[in-house]
């Protein structure tokens, strides 16, 4: 094996080459074996560990591992639209069949509008791409998580989003020891950061929905802090996806109705164990008459 060098693609043997990421930063020490801070190429996880512990991955590795992931994508995606078919809100909720329309007259459904900054530009394009065939208004940034609440406000102010995401990556640094301290992880200070600054301009969880967090999140930091959901109840690796189908869920979902947390977990691959919260109401609502799609 050549040396390692910034940018390679690896993956650490410890742990059975479970995870791919890409080298950050090789870390020299007089006194301490050389480490590679590390990002998780597939998933949203920073982790530090012996070069000697890091086995280089092959190109074709690494196509298998990303094709892997958008497939698992793409099977949430098809069960996300499986599930608006069950709940079918254009009868239920106040749909044609509802008292309050008046016969002939036609309506459209306004989901809830996404900010989402992200400390991973990759993955930031996958996101936007799939909010957008999901049927999920949003705008995103790349900004990175130290920097995340201090960009905040300004981007709150100018898009006026229904639902703010705020991830990118993180990672529970085992040997500090204590699960409930911010100097045990690597990026949760940023993210609880951001959500208190968000609350500040909107202190109301129905009014903005925040989703916050990445893999290994302080989960309970987060949620104090004044998020509706957050990552990890369990500090389990979540899927890159994750944020983006909770924030799907509460987009979808009409105003009048309350989202509850084992509905969210249900609609991600992490499940419950991955991203927890509180019971938040939908962003969806009925328009009427629907004058758009009388101008094609």
């Amino acid at each position: 094996m050549g040396e390692i060098r910034i940018g390679d693609k690896v993956a650490r043997r410890s742990y059975g080459a479970d995870v791919i990421f890409v080298v950050l930063k090789i870390i020299t020490s007089r006194v301490r074996v050389r480490r590679a801070l590390l990002r998780g190429l597939n998933a949203r996880l920073m982790a530090d560990a012996p070069i000697d512990d890091l086995v280089t991955m092959s190109d074709d590795e690494v196509e298998s591992s990303s094709l892997n992931l958008h497939q698992e994508i793409r099977e949430s995606m098809e069960k996300v639209f499986r599930r608006r078919v069950a709940e079918d809100f254009s009868t239920d909720y106040r749909g044609r069949n509802g008292p309050i329309l008046p016969a002939g007259i036609d309506y459209r459904h306004i989901p809830g509008k996404v900010l989402h900054l992200d400390g991973d530009g990759d993955y930031l394009k996958h996101c936007l791409k799939y909010y957008h065939e999901l049927g999920v208004p949003a705008i995103g940034y790349y900004v990175p998580e130290e920097a995340q609440s201090q960009k905040v406000v300004a981007l709150f102010r100018e898009h006026l989003p229904d639902i703010l995401v705020v991830t990118g990556h993180d990672g529970f640094i085992a040997r500090a020891g204590n699960k409930f301290s911010l100097d045990s992880y690597r990026t949760s200070r940023y993210f609880m950061e951001a959500v208190k600054t968000a609350r500040q301009v909107e202190p109301d969880k129905d009014s903005l929905v925040i989703i916050a967090g990445a893999c290994q999140s302080y989960y309970e930091a987060l949620i104090d802090a004044g998020a509706n959901f957050a990552s990890s109840p369990e500090r389990i690796f979540i899927h890159c996806a994750d944020p983006l189908l909770v924030a799907e869920k509460i987009a979808h979902t009409p105003f009048n109705l309350v989202v509850q947390v084992t509905q969210v977990a249900e609609n991600i691959m992490s499940g419950l164990q991955g991203i927890g919260g509180i019971e938040t109401r939908g962003k969806l609502r009925l328009s009427l008459p629907n004058t758009v799609s009388s101008q094609n």
